[in-house]
């Protein structure tokens, strides 16, 4: 009866997994915009600056524009990365990690935190 109960409970969680909506953060919006307006970071995998960058959208970095160096070079060489990260806006380069308030000026972005259950 446990085992039952047991593999009940976890058939309902992944049916329950596989319906809600998948990469709806806070910043969807937001990271919308900046991308929208042509932003575009560059990085690696390996650079702790990016990986605190990337976490400061949380799953909404996936909306962002973003450019590993690692796996295409030619990117970011032609577009005269150095460092990591690197945000390109409006053609100039940002180097280091950009707060969210910053990117939000830089780009005109407003910086709203949408409702991660909506999306809005």
């Amino acid at each position: 009866m446990k085992a039952k109960f047991i593999f009940l409970f976890l058939l309902i969680g992944l049916v329950l997994l596989s319906v809600l909506p998948k990469g709806v953060g806070k910043y969807n919006t937001f990271a919308q915009c900046l991308t929208d307006n042509g932003a575009v970071m560059y990085g690696t995998e390996w650079c702790i600056h990016c990986k605190n960058q990337k976490a400061l959208f949380g799953a909404s970095f996936e909306v962002v524009n973003y450019v590993d160096c690692d796996l295409d070079r030619n990117a970011c060489s032609s577009a005269g990365i150095s460092g990591y990260p690197t945000w390109v806006i409006g053609g100039n380069l940002y180097p280091g990690e950009q707060s969210l308030s910053q990117l939000a000026t830089l780009t005109e972005c407003e910086l709203v935190e949408d409702d991660p259950a909506t999306g809005e």
